[in-house]
């Protein structure tokens, strides 16, 4: 340590003032520890370990009466190409911090390694500064933009709000995460531009070794516009770094592409361990013509151009396909299992499907899993037609674990705090005043009472009995029910019959925001009232179609009220009380009001069913104090998408009516509804139904 008793005192001094330490301090504190030493403000060495169970939402394609024997071994595959065993692919919704963390630490983490470990990490993180999470919807010719929502937003203000300190420490320890994950003779590739590619560097020689790089590639995209107002040479290139766990053990195939014109190239031969010219019987240097030319690290592909109606989903960040083939190609084989932590569109998932590799993605936005939910529902579409094999997918999330999770950080663990504390945050969130002396009423707002329903089981019907009876003794007539969750069968019919005998209720979301301090701090959660969807189900003999007849949605993003008075002579699309509005205003200040959304139908962007819902019961593994796996049943069931029918960009027409579904015997079956509205948003209901 190359500091002298002056340095020593005065870093004392600092210390018990609470001062900074000026940076010569540090780098003389570190000095023996490397000749060159990452520090930033912010680093931490320690990572998340949590292990939280994950849950399985949604399976897609996931056959259940299609089996057949070959023998007495069953067969992978059935005769449509549908996957009947073996590994379920995975898109997980939620902070990949916590995915990361538990699928490293808990019981999926076996299952990984039973599929020969994790072969291939992408990623495509946010490099760019301004970037957030919206995204545009089109409707009735206009454009409104869907803002991101609060986590998103804070997840942003996590990421760049110190700068480049904090993007460094959200990306450290995800990497080092990821480090942990890949298996042995695993890659990671990492997509970059110029603002963060000499930081990421640096992470990655840190966390996988300097000695473990293999290429710093450089994507090329020629057919971008080109731009020279900024006073620099237009910018067409991104970096894509790629490491392995084990320079000593990993898969790596060279690729080759058609070259435009056949070229003469002398051919050449090792010898000795040395490349020399190959020579005819003659002594004369030998020539070939080729016509494709081996991959190296500049790759000229061409980007994604909105006229693009093959691929281009209209996604922000999305990539072209042809980049993932190459990565994949290179540096896996058919079987493999791959991922990537920043989903996006899904092209990760995409390519791997469409190349015979099995994957796992994640993203924190709403609005990428529903489109890469879409998307890979089209990918088994087109397998399927061409006679191939497809795998099925699920589609996972942390739910009340999370929830749990983020409770127990707060209070370290104790209950009555938790139960207290947690009542409190909600209403604190709700801009709410905590009531005494009630059983099922907990705070009250301009008038209407509140309950706060529970962190981890959905608000039943019974409860709803419950705060009606409390409401009808004290004579109160409003109050808002928030929660997490809501049980199927509270339909508007039901509602409406509680408001005919005296008491309105509404039932509101919780977002996952609320665990924000500082968004709660701000008052920019919001609470969105829950929406509904009505069927028709026409039964013949044992078989059945279902009708979607309406949506009521009461989504509110904007205040006209307050963007009338601020806006400029101008248009602006805005979402108001489940109708998207465009908004003019003249020189004069005379503002005019359309409403795009004309019908119910303008809401839906997808939609799905499972004709037998809970006969598949929802099981959960779990990693006891002696580090076994368990399996529990969570109290739901999984929803099997069995039909489902959505807009895409060159399709924008929807089915309002399902197939015709056989059932194989008579029996009371029970039908779940499961509606995407354009902003990502599910919606579900449950009907039962008597097949005689």
């Amino acid at each position: 340590m190359s500091l002298n008793d002056t340095d020593k005192d005065r870093i004392i001094e600092l210390i018990k003032a609470g001062e900074k330490l000026p940076k010569e301090f540090i780098y003389k504190l570190f000095a023996d520890e490397e000749d060159v030493f990452l520090f930033w403000n912010g680093r931490k060495e320690d990572v998340t370990n949590v292990a939280l169970p994950f849950h399985s939402i949604e399976h897609i394609d996931e056959p259940r009466k299609e089996e057949k024997k070959q023998g007495d071994m069953y067969e992978m595959f059935d005769t449509r190409g549908r996957q009947l065993k073996g590994w379920t692919n995975k898109l997980i919704w939620g902070d990949n911090k916590l995915i990361l963390s538990s699928l490293a630490n808990g019981p999926i983490r076996d299952e990984i390694e039973k599929e020969g470990g994790l072969k291939l990490i992408y990623i495509d993180p946010p490099f760019a500064v301004g970037a957030d999470f919206g995204f545009e919807i089109e409707i009735g010719g206009e454009k409104a933009e869907k803002k991101q929502s609060i986590i998103e937003e804070i997840a942003y203000r996590d990421t760049w709000g110190k700068g480049i300190s904090s993007y460094l420490t959200m990306m450290y320890e995800r990497l080092k995460l990821m480090h942990n994950l890949l298996a042995e003779d695993g890659s990671i590739y990492v997509h970059c531009d110029w603002r963060v590619s000499s930081y990421l560097r640096l992470l990655l020689d840190d966390i996988f070794g300097a000695e473990n790089f293999r290429n710093e590639i450089y994507w090329y995209y020629y057919n971008k516009m080109p731009d020279t107002r900024k006073g620099v040479f237009p910018r067409a290139t991104d970096t894509i770094f790629w490491y392995v766990k084990d320079k000593s053990n990993y898969t790596f195939t060279p690729i080759e592409e058609k070259r435009d014109n056949p070229v003469k190239q002398l051919v050449r031969k090792k010898v000795d361990g040395k490349m020399i010219n190959a020579r005819d019987e003659s002594g004369n240097v030998m020539y070939q013509m080729r016509d494709a030319r081996v991959v190296d690290n500049v790759w000229r592909l061409s980007m994604l151009q909105p006229a693009d109606d093959t691929e281009n989903l209209n996604y922000p960040t999305q990539k072209p396909e042809t980049v993932l083939e190459r990565v994949i190609s290179a540096t896996t084989n058919e079987g493999d299992l791959i991922a990537d932590f920043f989903c996006g569109s899904g092209t990760t998932a995409a390519v791997a499907e469409k190349l015979n590799r099995k994957w796992i993605t994640t993203d924190l936005g709403r609005f990428s899993i529903h489109t890469a939910r879409k998307r890979l529902i089209g990918v088994q579409r087109e397998l399927q037609a061409s006679g191939k094999d497809f795998r099925a997918f699920e589609i996972l999330n942390l739910g009340k674990y999370e929830r749990q999770f983020f409770m127990d950080d707060l209070t370290n663990g104790k209950r009555k705090a938790k139960e207290d504390l947690y009542v409190d945050l909600i209403l604190e969130a709700y801009k709410a005043k905590r009531i005494d002396g009630h059983s099922a009423l907990h705070g009250q707002k301009s008038g209407r009472f509140v309950h706060v329903g529970p962190l981890d089981v959905p608000v039943t019907q019974s409860r709803l009995m419950d705060i009606f009876e409390e409401c009808r003794k004290n004579l109160y007539t409003q109050v808002d029910v928030l929660g997490f969750e809501f049980e199927m069968g509270l339909t508007p019919q039901f509602i409406q019959e509680l408001k005919e005998k005296g008491v309105s209720i509404t039932l509101k979301y919780i977002p996952k925001d609320v665990f924000d301090k500082r968004a709660v701090e701000k008052g920019q959660v919001k609470f969105f009232d829950v929406a509904y969807l009505n069927t028709k189900e026409k039964i013949k003999d044992k078989s059945i179609t279902i009708e979607l007849t309406d949506f009521v949605t009461h989504y509110t993003q904007d205040d006209i009220e307050e963007l009338q008075q601020s806006m400029r002579a101008g248009s602006k699309v805005v979402i108001e009380d489940g109708q998207i509005i465009k908004v003019e205003k003249d020189k004069n200040g005379i503002i005019t009001k359309t409403i795009l959304t004309k019908d119910w139908h303008d809401w839906i962007d997808y939609w799905a069913i499972d004709f037998n819902y809970e006969d598949k019961k929802e099981i959960i593994k779990i990693k006891n104090e002696s580090g076994e796996t368990e399996e529990q049943w969570t109290g739901n069931y999984l929803f099997e998408n069995e039909w489902q029918s959505f807009r895409t960009k060159k399709n924008p027409t929807l089915e309002f009516t399902s197939i015709a579904y056989e059932y194989k015997k008579a029996g009371k079956y029970k039908v779940m509804v499961k509606v995407v509205d354009i902003l990502g948003i599910d919606t579900s209901k449950i009907i039962e139904v008597h097949i005689k």
